[in-house]
């Protein structure tokens, strides 16, 4: 089995030099000089470049297929052989990346699991985001959460940056707003999802991975994860631990810095959709081409299309808002999870008038 990396070059870039380069320096990294003895050994690991095209820019693509038997079945192993080192070559920018089937981890709950713990078949699961991130007390965020979950909010998280802070410490959130998951399910018999964040110092626990098994164990129904921050072996490692039996909510940020430079770096479909659907997220967020940060529409739909193959949620985020509800439906049908930070929060009328307003969006007054 191989795994094909697309590269692109800029003009003026001997592209097929380049793939070359990377097929040999990226794998065995000599062609077996002194060692003829083991030859056939040596070229059963190295990559080949097997196609090149030249595009009406003058630029250059060119895909190389590398030896799956080179890699370790994992995301860190795979970024290190197809672009490690040679990320310092120059400009090159990875475009996409193609694995076998079975390659990584696949999602414990994924679309269908997380339908089945909302109790939600025929409609874009409603999540939110606690705004203001910082400076609220533990007690504020559970006033939030009544106030959403009461109106029918189906999904709570924590923004990315919200941390184990002195005025809402991690576990004292959490029990705040277990307690309000609680009565909203003896109430209504809804589950409501908060997904917690995980960051690497709570309690007793210095390293992320035992932070979460924490946070499970003191009843956390979900997590957030700042993968790129943290890394990708800290995902496939919770999602691989029988310990970590909620969704994991995979958030994007610093992908900008991996992503958004036009002729270096790795495109953001392969970062935010190949990479994190291989690494065992259940759900990942990414901007909407129709929120604030005027994300690519073909990047985005590249993304959607990557991670439902894998029966991971897509959610398209910042800026999404009730106006806009229609053209998700549009682009997504229903298998979406609509995310709203501001959407929700800020609404003019308050933020249960905000959820109700998605609702309505809907066609579900």
């Amino acid at each position: 089995m191989t795994i094909e990396v697309d590269y692109s070059f800029p003009p003026g870039v001997d592209a097929q030099k380049q793939g070359q380069i990377i097929a040999v320096g990226q794998t065995a990294g000599t062609w077996g000089a002194n060692f003829g003895h083991r030859e056939k050994f040596f070229k059963s690991h190295l990559g080949e470049v097997i196609k090149g095209v030249t595009n009406p820019d003058g630029g250059s693509v060119v895909t190389v297929a590398f030896p799956e038997a080179n890699v370790e079945g994992d995301i860190p192993t795979l970024l290190t052989m197809i672009f490690g080192k040679y990320s310092m070559a120059g400009a090159a920018k990875v475009l996409a990346v193609r694995l076998p089937e079975n390659y990584g981890l696949r999602p414990k709950f994924g679309i269908k699991g997380i339908r089945k713990i909302l109790g939600i078949d025929d409609r874009p699961p409603l999540m939110g985001i606690f705004k203001p991130a910082l400076g609220l007390s533990t007690e504020d965020y559970a006033t939030i959460l009544r106030e959403v979950a009461n109106a029918g909010l189906d999904i709570i998280k924590d923004d990315e940056i919200m941390g184990n802070l002195d005025e809402a410490p991690t576990l004292k959130r959490l029990d705040a707003c277990r307690q309000v998951l609680e009565e909203i399910q003896e109430k209504t018999g809804r589950t409501v999802l908060y997904a917690t964040n995980v960051t690497s110092k709570v309690g007793k626990c210095s390293h992320p991975l035992d932070v979460a098994k924490l946070l499970v164990r003191e009843g956390a129904n979900a997590l957030l994860v700042n993968v790129l921050s943290y890394g990708f072996s800290l995902l496939e490692s919770l999602a691989a631990d029988p310990e970590i039996n909620v969704p994991i909510f995979a958030h994007p940020a610093l992908a900008g810095a991996i992503c958004a430079a036009p002729n270096y770096g790795i495109a953001y479909p392969v970062v935010l959709g190949t990479l994190m659907a291989h690494a065992g997220a259940d759900a990942v967020l990414y901007p909407a081409s129709y929120g604030s940060l005027g994300f690519d529409p073909i990047e985005e739909a590249t993304i959607r299309d990557i991670l439902r193959s894998r029966n991971v949620f897509p959610v398209p985020s910042a800026g999404i808002k009730p106006s806009i509800v229609s053209q998700v439906l549009k682009d997504y049908g229903q298998d979406v999870i609509l995310n709203a930070g501001t959407g929700i929060m800020d609404y003019p009328d308050g933020r249960a008038a905000g959820v109700k307003a998605f609702f309505k969006a809907l066609g579900l007054e």
